[in-house]
Parts: C-alpha cells; structure tokens; sequence
C-alpha cells in the first residue's frame, strides 16, 4: 500500500478545502513527506512550515487546520506537533499488507518494473593499466556495482561499463620508463607491482627534468600515431593488467558489459572535432583547440587537441558519449568517479552539447562523486608508491575470517570465510554517505561485531537456522494470524520490511547505496530485539506459524538486500 500516496491524496484535498486557490501540486506534497527519525512522531510526517508562503499562515496554524477532522481508516492517529502533521499508521492495516504485497513474489520482494523500457549505463571501476589495483578504486568498484544491482532490480535495462584509463601522456611514461629501465626487471611473477615501480622511477625523472617529460609527450605522438614499438609496449601493458584486475573481479563476482578503455576511442575523435567545428565551438588557444567555457563560469577552457595535435582524455569522453547513445540509446548514463572530478564533468557535459546530440542524453549523463580515500598515514598515490592493493585487502580479509572459523562445525569454510571476508570489506565501503572522505582502517573493516557486514550476514543466517529447525516449507496461501503480530518489538520489524521498496528507490534517486546499507543495520538489530523478546518457535501454533513467516521475510530481505550491495550470505557462520 503507497501511504504517502494516501496522505498526499488527504492533505491535497484538506488543502483546497481550506485555500481553494493553491496551486500546491499532490507531487510537491509527496515529496515533502518524510519518515521521523524518533518513532513517537508516528510512521510519516509532513513538515507544515512547506506551505507557509502559500497558505500565508504560520506552520503550527497550518498543522491545526489540516489535522482538524482529518481522519482515514488506514491510520491510528494523525495530529499536529509543533507544525509537523504526523500520521501514525494503523498496526493491523500495515501488517496485513506487508504480508499481502511479500506473499504475491517472496524471491523478488521489493523489486519493480519502474525501469521497463529504459536503459541505464553505469561507468564504475575504470583502473589505469600497468598500475596496482588498490584501495582508492575500491569505493567506485562497489559503488558502481551497487548501482548497476539496483538498478536492475528496479526493471531497467542496465549496462556496465569499465572505462580502463589505457591511453595517454601516462602511459607513454610507461612506456619510456619500459626502455631505460624494463631489462632490469622479471615480469613473469607481480608484473604489476614492478610496473609500478617503474612508474614511480619514471615520473621522479620527469619532475627533475622537463626534457624527459617533454619527450614522454612525442611518445605519446607516437603511440597514437600507431608507432609498431609503442604500441608493441602498451599492449604488453594492458595485456598483464587485465589479467590482474579479472582476479579482484571474480573475489567480487563483478562482470562488465563492456571494457572498452580509452584507447577504443582513439580513431574516433576526429568526428568529435569535425561536430564541434560544425557547431562552431572550438577556438585556437596557442597551438592547441579548445572549447571556451565562460559561459559557465570557468575561466581554463576545454582542450580538445594539444598543440601538437595528440587528443586528450577530455576528446576521448566526448567520443564515448557520442558511441554510446548510439550503441545504447541510453536514458541515463551514471559515471562513477571521485568528487575530485566535479568541475571536471560539469565542463565535459557542457561540451558534450555541441556534439548535436539529442536533449535526452544530454540530461541523462550524470556524476555519481564520492569522496577521496587515504590511509591513516595520509593520501594514497601510485607515483610514491604508497597505497594498498585490493587483492591484498581481499586476500587478508578471508585468511582472517578463516581462523575466526576454524573451530566452528561449519561445511565448507573456505566458500563461507571468502563470502564473510570480502562481504565485510564491501559492507564498511559503503557504510557512511558517498561524499565523505574515508580513511580507510582494515582493522576496523575486519571488526565482527556492531554495524558491519558480518554482522547483517549472521542476522540474515541467523533466521534460516530458526526456518531450518522449524521445517518452514513457504506456502502463499498460508493463512496468517496478523492479531499476534500487532506488539511493539515486532510491528517494528514489520514497518521495516514494509519499507524495503522505498529504500531501494530512495537509494536509486539519490545514488547512495549507504541508504540500504543503514537499512539493513536497522532490520538486522530490529529483529534481534524482536527475537529476544519473542518466542517464534512456540506450543501456539498461530503465532509460530506467523513468527516464522516474518522471520522468512527478514531472511529474505536481509539476503536482497545485502546482494544489491555486492554481498552474498552463507547459509551458515
């Protein structure tokens, strides 16, 4: 049952009723709904202090004359505190049709078909080759896959997309530093690391000396031009970090539609520039053509071309673009890349308009930011060499939770330590709000107890041992007695799982995964206290009967949920 949709129907009419020439839409009405954070301001609010320039009154004078009569048989009570409507649902009424909407599909509860017909493409990942994989690309890794989850589950046609950085200046650092120093290293063990190594030696040379750095530049000339050595180098390159980076994808089951990196677009800028020429957007600017971007404010314009005439990541994005509207036609494209990008997209989507591709691509490409990770010792950077790598973490993580296991009758324990280790590791990545900066502490991450991963899981493992030992077979046409479901430790389940759609929608309109990653904290320490209050396996045969329907919806919640973040449950810990 859609409540907001209920009381917005309420307060839009009540609202006529009092001011029959407000314009207030039933849209701007339901937007404004909240959930109160303390549960004795009821099941849903609705802030009156929104209607004051409207209804030219004071919002606790609005409150009153919108609570006066207002009455609806699916809610307790509704009263005014303090300028805020507060609606309390009725306990039998949402009882019975969370078990009423959980009964029709259990295996795809809170799932919809909002996204039929539509595409979404989600760029996520996006390493650079002949670099280490580390803990700086895991937050984009897990939050692009979470996104790609939910929005799959939500019905839309869904694309994932892996933009490796495998072409530019860096890569012809690279591929200098390969010829000085490449024959002082064996690359048939930890080839990655010595690429880095390499890197590292390479870039401290370029700092010192403006010429190598220049002569990086001409070979990166070379390299676009299709020069047989430095193409014979980069392909080495890129060939040895696939191979890599497939090994932290399968430890977290994560598949991509696409792994077209920079290179793919390479032979497809001239069309970019030749559509900016055509709309009169490129201007010359000492060698090199850019794009002015005054007109949004920004003073540096958008370089198309460097001055002896290579592109740049900048041509090789809009090219992207352009490919995929036609590969995809796309309704939204989400790129998933740290805030430190902003400007940067803000200045790409702008451009991205005198391509002459149509409005609705345009308003579908969007940046998902996040904030910068750092060890606890400071920044990360591949050029000083100081990060940590994800298989590392990965690998840690699951030798750990196998020594936590060792002693326990659990059947295999290394399938189980690897769901647990890695689902702890993705858990604490997308805990906190993906804006904030986080400093990442493995000690912490690996922490069983309290809001963490292994702790959702155990909750979620916890209700198939209580089914299990019940023989629970699910039957939709069971009949429940929703009467012994109505007391305060267990309604509070309930109106959680009641909730779940609406997570997973409030995750997908603000791209914030933490959302159900909260959300399941709160369900798995709700039915803890439920569970501790309440026998589910009883003499009552009703009450056992509906006690271990509920504890089969929280299963299957905690389970959906947990999966849309990347993370699977074991069957037992």
């Amino acid at each position: 049952m859609n409540f907001k949709g209920i009381i917005a129907d309420l307060l839009f009419n009540k609202i006529k009723e009092i001011n029959s020439d407000s314009e207030i839409s039933i849209e701007e009405i339901t937007n404004n709904i909240e959930v109160p954070k303390e549960k004795k301001n009821g099941d849903y609010s609705f802030p009156c202090f929104t209607l004051a320039k409207v209804m030219k009154k004071a919002p606790v004078m609005i409150g009153n004359e919108l609570a006066e009569g207002l009455e609806n048989e699916n809610f307790e009570k509704i009263e005014n505190v303090n300028g805020f409507l507060n609606f309390y649902v009725s306990k039998n009424v949402i009882v019975k049709d969370t078990f009423d909407r959980f009964m029709k599909d259990p295996n795809n509860y809170g799932s919809s078909d909002e996204g039929k017909g539509k595409t979404v493409c989600v760029e996520f990942s996006s390493p650079n080759i002949a670099k280490p994989f580390h803990i700086g690309h895991l937050i984009t890794t897990i939050l692009g896959h979470s996104l790609y989850n939910i929005y799959k589950y939500l019905g839309y046609n869904t694309i994932a997309l892996n933009h490796l950085g495998d072409y530019g200046t860096q890569f012809a650092k690279m591929i200098e530093g390969y010829k000085r120093f490449g024959t002082e290293y064996d690359f048939s063990e930890n080839a990655i690391d010595k690429l880095a190594d390499i890197y590292k030696r390479i870039n401290e040379i370029c700092e010192e000396d403006p010429a190598v750095l220049e002569q990086c530049r001409d070979t990166f000339a070379k390299l676009e031009a299709g020069d047989p050595e430095c193409v014979e180098i980069w392909t080495r390159f890129k060939d040895l970090s696939l191979k890599e980076f497939n090994k932290i994808y399968d430890l977290l089951d994560i598949k991509f539609d696409s792994v077209n990196g920079e290179s793919f677009y390479a032979d497809k800028h001239e069309e970019v520039i030749k559509l900016l020429e055509e709309h009169n957007a490129l201007t010359d600017s000492q060698g090199a053509r850019v794009v002015d971007l005054t007109p949004i404010g920004q003073e540096v314009p958008f370089m198309v071309t460097k001055s002896n005439g290579s592109s740049i990541y900048g041509t090789r994005d809009l090219a992207a673009i352009l490919y995929r509207t036609r590969e995809y036609d796309f309704d939204k494209c989400l790129y998933v890349v740290a805030n430190e990008q902003k400007v940067y997209f803000k200045n790409l989507f702008y451009v991205a308009q005198f391509l002459g591709i149509d409005k609705k691509y345009l308003d579908g490409l969007e940046h998902v930011g996040y904030g910068m990770v750092s060890l606890p010792e400071g920044k990360m950077s591949t050029r000083k060499g100081n990060f940590l790598k994800v298989e590392d973490i990965l690998n840690d993580s699951i030798s750990k939770t196998s020594e936590i296991l060792k002693d326990r009758d659990i059947e295999d324990k290394e399938a189980v330590a690897k769901m647990i280790g890695i689902g702890a590791i993705v858990f604490a990545n997308q805990k906190e709000n993906r804006i904030k900066d986080q400093v990442f502490d493995i000690n912490e991450a690996l922490n069983f107890n309290g809001e963490t991963g292994p702790y959702t899981q155990y909750a979620a493992v916890r209700c198939k041992s209580i089914l299990e030992k019940a023989n629970f077979a699910f039957d939709a046409n069971e009949e429940i007695d929703y009467s012994v479901l109505t007391n305060d430790s267990t309604i509070e389940v309930v109106k959680l799982v009641s909730n779940f759609s609406d997570i997973i929608v409030q995750a997908k309109d603000k791209s914030e995964p933490s959302i159900i990653t909260r959300y399941l904290i709160k369900v798995a320490q709700e039915y803890s206290s439920f569970y501790n209050k309440n026998k589910v396996i009883c003499e009552e045969a009703n009450v056992q009967t509906a006690r271990l329907y509920l504890t089969y919806m929280v299963e299957q919640v905690l389970t959906a949920g947990l999966n849309l973040l990347g993370i699977k449950v074991p069957d037992h810990m």
